[in-house]
């Protein structure tokens, strides 16, 4: 490998590090939070401090996750290529990496936007790293759960960062994202039950089989759909274009919810998978075009 060919394989693996399509997701959230408080577009700096600082947050504690899970990613056949799985990046690198992006994070937001998003930005860092990745992954079936906690805080930085507090309709964002983390993941670990049973994750699936994590996925699906009706009745920031717009998709989670129950395919665990992907950035833009309008 030529020396420029090094550089280019180095920058994508430090790139492959932040995982791009998850913080594309989480910055997605926060971007909802933050315009839905503001009722409209908020400032520049406020904005471009959420979009920067939360990429930041985000990429880092996802380069944390990579350093810590090196010796799983090795035994999942999805992630033994992984840049600090196969070495590419050493640990301690990818951890000072991980580090690095935190405090440029907290301190962006900090000078851009307020505390109070700076600290809630670090939270979920700690969060993901300490009380997902290091405890409850390897110790429960409710890992991802808890564990969901984590990746729901980018609302309420974005909601933070506008009106340096925290009410009602903030907390009914954090919840959405907290109750649509577990039908997404168990989705996705129905599909991966292998790689997780052969890196000794006690997902869901792998611990107390399809049957159990499909009646789950439904009862979560159950939960979600009425807090996307309370945040409409919790707030006048929104009006039919949202509440049309939810309970649409709600009714297509439930749909494939209920297939996925009826149905053991993979194919149809991936539909729901996929389903799942597409329904938390579409409630979220629904969110923000209602908001603004």
């Amino acid at each position: 490998m030529t020396g420029a060919q090094g550089w280019r394989q180095s920058i994508t693996d430090y790139v492959f590090l932040t995982k791009p399509w998850i913080m594309s997701l989480l910055l997605f959230t926060a971007v909802g939070g933050m315009v839905m408080a503001a009722e409209g577009m908020p400032s520049l700096g406020v904005a471009a401090a959420v979009v920067v600082g939360g990429a930041l947050a985000s990429g880092g504690a996802s380069a944390l996750n990579h350093a810590l899970e090196r010796e799983v990613d090795t035994k999942m056949r999805r992630t033994h290529r992984r840049p600090v799985a196969s070495l590419r990046i050493s640990p301690r690198r990818a951890a000072l990496f991980g580090v690095v992006l935190n405090l440029l994070a907290f301190l962006v937001l900090w000078r851009w936007a307020n505390l109070l998003s700076a600290l809630l930005a670090l939270a979920g860092t700690l969060l993901y790293i300490f009380v997902y990745t290091r405890w409850l992954k390897r110790s429960t079936v409710q890992n991802i759960v808890i564990g969901g906690a984590a990746g729901a805080l980018p609302p309420l930085v974005g909601w933070a960062a506008v009106t340096g507090g925290l009410n009602l309709p903030a907390y009914y964002l954090f919840a959405i994202v907290f109750f649509w983390t577990p039908p997404h993941f168990w989705a996705l670990s129905l599909l991966l039950r292998e790689d997780y049973a052969a890196a000794g994750i006690p997902m869901l699936p792998v611990v107390e089989g399809g049957e159990t994590a499909r009646r789950a996925i439904l009862l979560y699906t159950l939960l979600l759909m009425p807090l996307t009706l309370l945040l409409f009745l919790a707030t006048d920031r929104l009006g039919p274009l949202y509440l049309v717009g939810a309970m649409a998709l709600g009714a297509g989670f439930l749909y494939y919810a209920l297939q996925l129950l009826r149905h053991e395919e993979r194919a149809v665990a991936a539909r729901m998978y996929r389903y799942s992907l597409l329904y938390l950035p579409a409630l979220f833009a629904l969110v923000m075009v209602d908001a603004v309008l």
